[in-house]
């Protein structure tokens, strides 16, 4: 699915997670903030009919699990995963 076709406040909140993904590397709160967003995004894109690109955002919640005092193990992963949604 063409990320044009998405209610833009849907494409915004995607592209804001992908910002703050890159930030949220090491630090633990703002990976928080992204899981929570991803989440959010999740039920949206399940809400609008956006089934496949949901089930990418799923994809993503799995791998990301946010450890507090840690450096992010899946966070290239993760990166390239989510920069892949935003690049079609």
């Amino acid at each position: 699915m063409s990320l044009r076709i998405l209610p833009e406040e849907i494409r915004k909140e995607l592209e804001n997670a992908v910002a703050l993904h890159q930030r949220a590397v090491s630090d633990y709160a703002k990976c928080l903030e992204f899981n929570k967003i991803m989440a959010g995004l999740l039920d949206k894109l399940e809400d609008c009919g956006s089934s496949k690109l949901a089930d990418k955002v799923m994809g993503i919640l799995i791998e990301c699990n946010p450890k507090e005092g840690s450096h992010c193990d899946q966070a290239t992963q993760i990166g390239n995963r989510i920069n892949s949604l935003v690049m079609k």
